[in-house]
């Protein structure tokens, strides 16, 4: 019920000003308060309290079931138990000194991952490391010019 003898509120407009408790969603604090410092998700919460009591019991089963030859299992355990950050690997590449010489470099290592001589993580990692080489060339390349086009700037300051 509106009491008849007050005219109704006027609706905010954009970039109005509302009167807010200290705290919560004031000027300068256009997030409220936020969550308590250590505060953890009631979902995580939960699953941990159900793991607590059952982790042993599903570790158990995971063994189990690795020992039954489950590739799922042995992979998770052993992903845990001896993960496999990486791996030196051994293919032919291509000498890769100006910048024209990195497409052959990309080529030996595309030509690597579709026979299966590398992952596709691996090829990812190694054309990381051919655009560093290029950038590398790029910036000597650069270097040189400058400090010719110096060289240049120079010698015709001197004549005139």
């Amino acid at each position: 019920m509106t009491d008849e003898t007050q005219p109704p509120e006027e609706p905010l407009k954009n970039g109005d000003q509302t009167e807010a408790p200290p705290g919560r969603f004031a000027p300068g604090n256009p997030g409220g308060p936020g969550r308590k410092d250590g505060s953890r998700n009631k979902a995580t919460l939960i699953l941990d309290a159900l793991a607590d009591g059952e982790a042993n019991e599903i570790l158990k089963k995971a063994v189990e079931a690795a020992k039954a030859g489950d590739m799922r299992a042995i992979d998770m355990i052993l992903a845990r138990v001896w993960p496999r950050k990486s791996r030196p690997v051994n293919f032919a590449l291509p000498p890769m000194v100006k910048a024209g010489d990195l497409v052959a470099g990309l080529q030996a290592v595309l030509d690597a991952t579709a026979s299966g001589e590398l992952t596709p993580d691996e090829a990812s990692v190694i054309g990381g490391l051919i655009e560093m080489k290029r950038k590398t060339i790029e910036t000597a390349e650069i270097e040189e010019r400058l400090a010719r086009l110096e060289a240049a700037q120079e010698t015709k300051g001197r004549r005139s």
